[in-house]
């Protein structure tokens, strides 16, 4: 058997001959290739450039990126402000009909920091541009006084709902995670479920409601080396799980049944 594709958005970024580029940080290539045995294969963020139907026709999944890029508060009907940005157009073009088309598809979809908020919005949410801001809240931002190696050390609990889909991956209902993000989530959409919680409330994983396959997301960087921070071997260990059931024609099966 042909072994599997998983498709992993990339980010703009302008190099440093000043031409447009598309790019991906190798950890998720590397952590999607080790713990699902995929070829990964980066899809640029190029509304113009894609066809979502192809796309879902060759990948047997598909990974969201987190990136510097805010989601554009347009698509979630806020008003931009200086602290919204910077901002990645054309990757919130193509990534909100992609989150769409794949669960509607019960294509497998792993959504991770920028992801998870693409997901989010994608069905009703709205997010606040700095969740550092608000009353109660923690800095959630990747710390800038600490080697780069330690930057994804990890930083804070999260509670998962008992009997959620979460909390069957890990068998338990409290874990600990990395943390490297200002925006989050506020107002939560009717398809939206948040399972997970860090200490402070910041929702930090999710399921989408009724979505006939995979489709999970988390705040946190899960790409980061399962190795050093086990808590995100079991989430990829699921993707894996579940792409190898969408293979085998069990597509319509809910998420919690790769478990």
């Amino acid at each position: 058997m042909a072994r599997k594709t998983i498709g992993i958005l990339g980010l703009a970024e302008v190099s440093k001959g000043g031409a447009p580029s598309q790019r991906m940080a190798d950890t998720y290539a590397i952590t999607a290739a080790r713990m699902t045995g995929a070829v990964p294969l980066i899809i640029p963020s190029l509304p113009e450039t894609q066809d979502i139907g192809h796309l879902l026709e060759i990948l047997d999944g598909i990974v969201l990126t987190g990136g510097r890029a805010n989601v554009h508060p347009e698509e979630y009907g806020h008003a931009e402000t200086e602290a919204h940005g910077p901002f990645d157009r054309p990757r919130d073009r193509l990534a909100l009909d992609l989150v769409r088309a794949c669960v509607d598809a019960a294509k497998p979809l792993f959504g991770i920091c920028r992801g998870f908020q693409e997901m989010a919005v994608a069905y009703g949410a709205t997010l606040h541009p700095e969740i550092r801001d608000l009353p109660g809240r923690m800095n959630h931002r990747m710390l800038q006084d600490v080697p780069r190696e330690d930057r994804y050390d990890v930083r804070h609990s999260v509670d998962l709902i008992d009997g959620g889909v979460f909390a069957a991956i890990y068998r338990a209902t409290r874990i600990e995670v990395n943390t490297l993000h200002g925006q989050g989530i506020v107002d939560v959409g009717d398809r939206v479920i948040i399972e997970g919680r860090a200490e402070d409330g910041t929702p930090e994983a999710l399921v989408i409601r009724d979505a006939p396959g995979f489709a999970l997301g988390v705040q946190w960087h899960a790409e980061h080396d399962p190795a050093a921070q086990p808590v995100n071997a079991p989430l990829w260990e699921a993707f894996k799980g579940a792409m190898e059931l969408h293979r085998s024609g069990l597509s319509a099966e809910p998420a919690r049944a790769v478990v």
